[in-house]
């Protein structure tokens, strides 16, 4: 499967210096995997992370994480630990790099230097955590730096650095949710909506993966295995969503052969714009059926 194929519905963050947690990734039913050298590790672990995460990488190009995008975390480089896991990360040869802490494309090219300067993969993609104020306010600018395929949301830093509070409905953020996806939109870019924190709320989750979906989000970071369902089911097109798609593309090819210029379907005008839709819902499926197979 092509990584532009690849579904995107559930990305689960995983502990970079838990070896028996990166094994069990490899049944876990996610779309992709970040291995995370950063929040979920120690200071005094980081350097055997890397060492576990690097491994991991190097299996799963060998096949042993399936069809699973495969993305690690690095430390942010203004740590200790940045420059040595960009280096790492490069031999390693993920199918994506995660950025932390980024505000600026200046920024995403520094950290670009490093992994090239290390004979990265060329199919390696740039991930960046949008996580700050200043990244948010320079959206536009990340989003069109050179190797960046895909915009994560870092809600839960993000929502500290304004000195907000956590609401259901997500009001402390819903402008930087907005220009993240307008950024990623414009670019061609997938982007991720951020973690929901409380892994015993599956009713609050759920609501939350809604919402994404309806802002127009490609899919959830997720930090829990619990999570996954609901974020692959809520992420994926319903049954009604592919049948209507279906009906698009046919109707609109019928017309064309016909040489008809107006096409209705269930009564409704139906647009180019709505066949490059459709095509795109029932590509998804089938790489999602491809995927489970």
């Amino acid at each position: 499967m092509s990584a532009s194929a690849r579904p995107h519905r559930s990305i689960l963050y995983m502990p970079g210096s838990n070896a028996r947690a990166l094994e069990k990734a490899k049944t876990l039913p996610a779309d992709g995997l970040i291995f995370d050298l950063e929040d979920a590790v120690s200071p005094a672990q980081k350097h055997q992370a890397r060492t576990l995460v690097a491994a991991a990488a190097v299996d799963a190009r060998a096949g042993a994480y399936g069809t699973r995008k495969i993305c690690i975390r690095a430390n942010g480089l203004d740590t200790p630990w940045g420059r040595d896991d960009l280096v790492a990360i490069a031999g390693a040869g993920p199918d994506a790099v995660l950025l932390p802490k980024i505000n600026s494309a200046e920024d995403v090219a520094a950290a670009l230097s490093i992994l090239q300067d290390a004979d990265m993969c060329p199919d390696t993609e740039l991930w960046v955590m949008m996580e700050t104020p200043l990244a948010i306010l320079q959206a536009r600018e990340i989003a069109a730096a050179p190797g960046v395929t895909a915009l994560i949301m870092g809600t839960a830093d993000l929502v500290t650095d304004l000195h907000a509070q956590h609401t259901a409905a997500r009001l402390e953020v819903i402008s930087s949710l907005n220009i993240c996806v307008l950024a990623a939109r414009a670019y061609g870019l997938t982007v991720l909506d951020g973690v929901y924190l409380d892994i015993q709320d599956q009713q609050g989750f759920e609501a939350q993966c809604q919402q994404g979906l309806a802002l127009g989000f490609d899919g959830k970071t997720v930090i829990h295995p619990s999570q996954l369902d609901v974020a692959n089911r809520v992420f994926a097109p319903s049954t009604d969503d592919l049948d209507r798609a279906r009906r698009i593309i046919s109707a609109h090819s019928e017309a064309e052969a016909q040489g008809k210029g107006v096409v209705l379907v269930d009564g409704k005008l139906i647009e180019n714009l709505h066949v490059v839709e459709a095509q795109r819902i029932v590509a998804m499926v089938a790489a999602i059926e491809a995927a489970i197979g």
